[in-house]
C-alpha cells in the first residue's frame, strides 16, 4: 500500500499541511524541531511525493538548466559545481548540457530544457553566434548569462572584473622587475578574453611601455593552445621575460613550453594567469593567478534567477577577483602549492601512506 502524506503527518504528530510546508520549503515557516520530526517520519515510512502532481499544483518543476561551452575545461566544471551546490541548497535539481563550443548544440540544449519546463536557465555562451537567444527570450523563462554577456539579451549577466584582474596581474609582474611582458590571450570573439587583453595592455601602457613592444597571441582556451602560443612567443628574437596568460588551462601549456625551451620559471620567464582553478596550485612552480570567486558566482547567479521569478530584475553584476601569489611570478611558492587562496578553506586532513 502506498504511503500517503497523512501517514507521515500522523507519525510526526503534525498536520498534512505542515508536511507540505517541509517538502515545499513553505509558504509558512516550520520550526527546526517539527521539521526534524517530519523528515524522520518520511525516512521511516519511505514516503516519496508524486513529483509530477506536485509540479502541476505548484506550476514549478523545481529543475533548472545549465549550458556550458566545454565540460572538459576545469574552469567550467568548477563554475558548474558552484551553481549546482547553490541550486541544490534551494531545493532545485540542476540539469546540465555541454555545448562543446557549438552554437547548434547549445541551441538544442536550450530547446530541450525549455521543453522540460525548467524553472530557469543558466547559460555560459559558447563563443560566436548565440542562436538560442530568440527562443529563450520568447519563452519568458527566467535566465542568466555567466562569464560573458550576450549582445541584445535582456537577461542579467553575472561576470567578474576581467579587465581589472588582468591589469592587476600584469602590474604584479611589473613589480617583480619584468618589462617584456607578453600575453597569451583567448579567442578574439570571447568577451573575457578581449577584456583581459585590454587590462594587460593598459597596465603596460601606464608603465611607459610602447605598444610596438607588446606581443600578444590569440588562441583557444586549452593547454595545447597555450603551449603552442608560448612556443611562438619564446622563439621571438626579443624573448619575453614574463607572460600574462588569459586562463589557467592555457598557463599549464605555457609552463611546459618554457621548460622545453630550456628556460626556468620564474627565473627566466615569469608567468601569471587567470581563473584560480584548483589545479593551478599543483603545477611546478604553482601558478600565480587571479582567482575567481566561484561560490559567490553561484550565489549571485541563483539570486538573479530567483529575482526574475519574483517579477523583479537587476542589472548586470560584476564580481571582484583576487590575486593569488604563488611561485610562477617570483613570489614564494607554498609547500606543495596548496596553500589556500584568500577566502578559501584549506585542508589539514592526514594522508595515509600504505607500505608495500
Amino acid at each position: 500500500m502506498a504511503v500517503r502524506r497523512t501517514d507521515v503527518a500522523r507519525l510526526a504528530g503534525t498536520s498534512p499541511a505542515v508536511v507540505s510546508y517541509v517538502l515545499n520549503g513553505g509558504p509558512r515557516p516550520v520550526s527546526a524541531r517539527t521539521r526534524a520530526k517530519v523528515l524522520a517520519a518520511i525516512e521511516q515510512l519511505g514516503y516519496r511525493p508524486n513529483s509530477i502532481a506536485r509540479s502541476l499544483r505548484m506550476s514549478r518543476t523545481m529543475t533548472l538548466g545549465l549550458v556550458i561551452p566545454d565540460n572538459a575545461n576545469p574552469f567550467f566544471a568548477e563554475l558548474a559545481r558552484a551553481i549546482e551546490e547553490e541550486a541544490f541548497a534551494h531545493g532545485f535539481t540542476l540539469l546540465m548540457g555541454n555545448a562543446a563550443e557549438s552554437d547548434e548544440r547549445q541551441t538544442t540544449y536550450v530547446r530541450t530544457f525549455l521543453a522540460r519546463q525548467v524553472d530557469g536557465l543558466f547559460i555560459v555562451p559558447a563563443h560566436g553566434h548565440a542562436g538560442f537567444l530568440p527562443e529563450v527570450e520568447r519563452s519568458g523563462t527566467p535566465w542568466v548569462s555567466l562569464d560573458r554577456q550576450v549582445p541584445g539579451a535582456t537577461a542579467p549577466s553575472v561576470l567578474v572584473d576581467n579587465h581589472g584582474g588582468a591589469r592587476e596581474a600584469t602590474n604584479h609582474l611589473l613589480t617583480h622587475g619584468r618589462r617584456r611582458i607578453a600575453c597569451v590571450a583567448g579567442p578574439r570573439d570571447v568577451m573575457p578574453a578581449t577584456d583581459r587583453v585590454s587590462g594587460w595592455r593598459d597596465a603596460l601602457t601606464e608603465a611607459g611601455i610602447a605598444r610596438a613592444e607588446m606581443s600578444v597571441v590569440h588562441t583557444e582556451f586549452g593547454r595545447r593552445a597555450g603551449y603552442r602560443a608560448a612556443r611562438e612567443l619564446l622563439a621571438q628574437a626579443k624573448r619575453p621575460d614574463a607572460i600574462f596568460v588569459a586562463s589557467d588551462e592555457q598557463a599549464v601549456g605555457v609552463l611546459r613550453a618554457v621548460s622545453e625551451a630550456g628556460l626556468r620559471c620564474p627565473d627566466d620567464v615569469a608567468v601569471a594567469s587567470f581563473d584560480g582553478i584548483p589545479g593551478a596550485a599543483y603545477s611546478t612552480p604553482a601558478l600565480t593567478t587571479m582567482g575567481q570567486p566561484f561560490a559567490a558566482l553561484g550565489r549571485a547567479a541563483l539570486a538573479h534567477l530567483l529575482a526574475q521569478q519574483a517579477g523583479t530584475t537587476a542589472p548586470t553584476e560584476v564580481l571582484p577577483v583576487t590575486l593569488v601569489r604563488r611561485g610562477s611570478c617570483g613570489c614564494p611558492d607554498p609547500p606543495g602549492g596548496d596553500a589556500p587562496a584568500d577566502g578559501e578553506a584549506g585542508s589539514d586532513a592526514p594522508v595515509e601512506v600504505v607500505q608495500p
